[in-house]
């Protein structure tokens, strides 16, 4: 029997800036269906729907500035080539969030399907950062920082903590919301956890 095995290979910088804009525009593209059914998500992200619904602040302030605290932790435990990406992506989904209702509207949208949709395009945009060496901040970091020191699955990890993030969430939104919320928690951490396994994908 022979056995196949696959050598790492490192991205380019081209490849690297191609993945952290396609990845943040995804990104950014379910942030808006989520907002447009006043749905949540976990993490840092969640923190900023919350933020967003209840005061007179938009999504990519909020997420901008509550991400800050988090780069130090990436700094001291997983170095600046992925600190800088993640500030970068991080940025990046805050200004495409913000700008792309001026391009597009979701007038008459199903709550479900943004549920669903929203979340498989917010975990594939998490997917191409995470395997460019990029997060969107947050708990991101700290799975990240799980996954490298600890073993742990990426998607589990961040699954339990979203779906405990959106229950949080009841003295803002109505219950029908959170139950569409921990739906599209489910479906973007499910990308995760299928397709972001140890061993699975050589580049870094």
């Amino acid at each position: 029997m022979t056995t196949m095995t696959t050598t790492p290979f490192k991205h380019t910088t081209l490849e690297d800036v191609q993945a952290i804009l396609i990845g943040t525009i995804l990104a950014a593209l379910g942030v808006n269906l989520y907002t447009s059914a006043s749905l949540l998500s976990g993490g840092t992200a969640g923190l900023a729907f919350l933020a967003q619904y209840a005061f007179p602040f938009s999504f990519g302030e909020v997420f901008f500035v509550i991400n800050l605290p988090f780069y130090y932790l990436a700094i001291r435990q997983i170095g600046w080539e992925f600190t800088l990406k993640t500030f970068a992506s991080v940025f990046l989904v805050s200004f495409f969030a913000d700008i792309t209702p001026k391009f597009i509207s979701f007038d008459g949208l199903n709550p479900i399907y943004a549920s669903l949709v929203g979340g498989f395009l917010m975990g594939a945009g998490f997917l191409m950062l995470f395997r460019h060496n990029a997060s969107l901040g947050g708990l991101n970091i700290l799975a990240r920082y799980l996954a490298q020191t600890r073993g742990y699955s990426i998607g589990k990890f961040q699954m339990v903590v979203d779906c405990i993030i959106v229950f949080m969430a009841v003295f803002v939104v109505d219950i029908e919301a959170i139950l569409l919320s921990v739906l599209g928690a489910v479906a973007l951490n499910l990308i995760l956890a299928v397709n972001h396994k140890p061993g699975r994908y050589s580049g870094f």
